[in-house]
C-alpha cells in the first residue's frame, strides 16, 4: 500500500463541453470543474473514486495554470506537493511525463494509476475494484504497463478502441491480454466489427511501476522525457516555476494515447472490465445518454436539447 500512487489528470480545456458547462456555471469552465451529474464537480468524483483504492495523500492532480480560479479551492484541501501544475496544456503527454516524474522522486519503486478526471462510473466500486487487480497484478508482470478497457455496449465511433491479441482468455471479465493494436474513432461498419472481435473501449485509465511507464514514455517520446528529465532536480523548490514556464514554452502538444500508446503495443496488457456504466462525457450528446440512462431529469438536459 506505501507504493501505490495515483495520477488524476485535470488539465484538459473541455472545450466541446463549454456551452454545457456554461449553463450550469455561467461560465465556460473545463468539464472537471463542472458538476454535470450529481452535486459534485467531475474532478472530486475521481478524488472519491479513487480514495478507495489509493490514499489522499499519495494522488498528484495535474492542473494548468490558467484555470487557477477553478480549482484554487483544492489548493486549501491538499498539500501543495500534491499539485502539479502545469504552466500551460500541452496535452496529456507533458502531463503526464511531468507528473511520473514527480511520482518517481518521491517513490522510485511506486505502482502508478493513471486516472482522467472527466469520466463518470455509475458504479465506482466494481471499477475500482477493476484497478485494485491491476495494481496487485503489477508484480508479476513489473515491465508492463496495464490498460483498463470497457466491454462495449454499442459500436461507439468516438471512442478509442483496444484490440486484445486471440486468447482464450480475451473474453472472460478481469482477464489480462497482450495489446495488438489501437483503433481511434472507427467508422460505423469497423466500429461493430470490432465490437464483434470482441476489442474494448478505451478508458485511458492505466497502471504500472513508475519507471516502467516512464520507460515506454522515454522510447516513444525521447526528446520530450530528456527536456523534462533536466528540470526534475529543481521540482519542489522556487526554481520550479520559471524553469518550466520555459520548457512549456520549448515543448511541443503531445498526446499520451496517439503518440505513446499506440507505437508501443508490445509493452501493453489489457484488463476486460465490466458493465461499470462508464462515459467519458466528450461531448454533449453523451452527457445526456447519460443523463437519460441514470433517470435524471435536469434543466442541463433541457437546456442542451
Amino acid at each position: 500500500m506505501r507504493d501505490r500512487w495515483a495520477i488524476i489528470l485535470a488539465g484538459g480545456d473541455g472545450t466541446r463541453l463549454q456551452s454545457m458547462a456554461r449553463a450550469i456555471t455561467g461560465d465556460s469552465r473545463p468539464k472537471q470543474f463542472v458538476p454535470i451529474i450529481g452535486g459534485s464537480t467531475l474532478l472530486n468524483q475521481t478524488r472519491r473514486r479513487v480514495a478507495l483504492s489509493i490514499e489522499p495523500n499519495r494522488s498528484l492532480i495535474v492542473v494548468t495554470q490558467k484555470h487557477r480560479r477553478f480549482y484554487e479551492p483544492l489548493m486549501h484541501e491538499i498539500s501543495p506537493q500534491l499539485l502539479v501544475e502545469q504552466p500551460e496544456n500541452k496535452g496529456t503527454a507533458p502531463a503526464i511525463v511531468y507528473a511520473l516524474l514527480r511520482v518517481a522522486a518521491k517513490s522510485p519503486r511506486a505502482v502508478v494509476a493513471l486516472f482522467p478526471s472527466d469520466h463518470f462510473f455509475a458504479d465506482d466500486e466494481e471499477f475500482m475494484a477493476h484497478v485494485d487487480v491491476a495494481i496487485d497484478a503489477v508484480p508479476a508482470q513489473p515491465e508492463t504497463v496495464m490498460l483498463l478497457g470497457i466491454t462495449p455496449t454499442a459500436p461507439e465511433t468516438e471512442y478509442g478502441w483496444i484490440e486484445p491479441h486471440t486468447s482464450i482468455l480475451a473474453n472472460a471479465k478481469r482477464s489480462f491480454t497482450r495489446v495488438r493494436k489501437f483503433w481511434e474513432k472507427p467508422s460505423p461498419n469497423l466500429a461493430s466489427s470490432l465490437m464483434d472481435r470482441g476489442c474494448l473501449w478505451n478508458s485511458f485509465v492505466m497502471v504500472g511501476r513508475v519507471d516502467a511507464l516512464i520507460r515506454i514514455t522515454r522510447a516513444a517520446l525521447p526528446e520530450m522525457y530528456t527536456a523534462f528529465a533536466a528540470v526534475a532536480p529543481v521540482f519542489e523548490t522556487a526554481a520550479e516555476p520559471k524553469a518550466l514556464a520555459e520548457l512549456y514554452s520549448q515543448i511541443e502538444e503531445a498526446n499520451f494515447s496517439h503518440q505513446v500508446l499506440a507505437t508501443r503495443p508490445e509493452d501493453l496488457m489489457v484488463m476486460r472490465v465490466g458493465d461499470v456504466g462508464w462515459s467519458d462525457l466528450g461531448e454533449p450528446k453523451r452527457v445526456l445518454s447519460t443523463l437519460a440512462r441514470l433517470g435524471v431529469q435536469s434543466e442541463l438536459a433541457m437546456s442542451a436539447s
